[in-house]
């Protein structure tokens, strides 16, 4: 994640004009928090806090990437938790 805490490739600004007043102001409150969590090193220098809106569901996912490669190292929900979601939702 560059600096922003909301994955660019994600979240748009046109998504960013289809939320309600209050829906924003805790998007930006979050992008700040994982911007102080990232400037700290807490979860190493290799490391930072991403978080990613679903486009499908508009749910918040937190990610630990590595900055140098992008792999997403650890993800909440987990994908599996996701694809179960989405399974059961197509079920009903």
């Amino acid at each position: 994640m560059e600096i922003s805490s909301i994955h660019p490739g994600v979240y748009s600004g046109a998504e960013a004009n289809s939320v309600s007043p209050q829906e924003a102001a805790q998007r930006r409150e979050l992008i700040q928090a994982a911007k102080t969590v990232n400037a700290s090193g807490v979860f190493g220098e290799q490391n930072e806090l991403v978080f990613v809106l679903n486009p499908g569901t508009r749910q918040m996912i937190a990610r630990l990437v590595d900055r140098k490669t992008g792999e997403v190292k650890r993800q909440v929900p987990p994908e599996y938790i996701l694809q179960l979601a989405a399974d059961l939702r197509e079920k009903t």
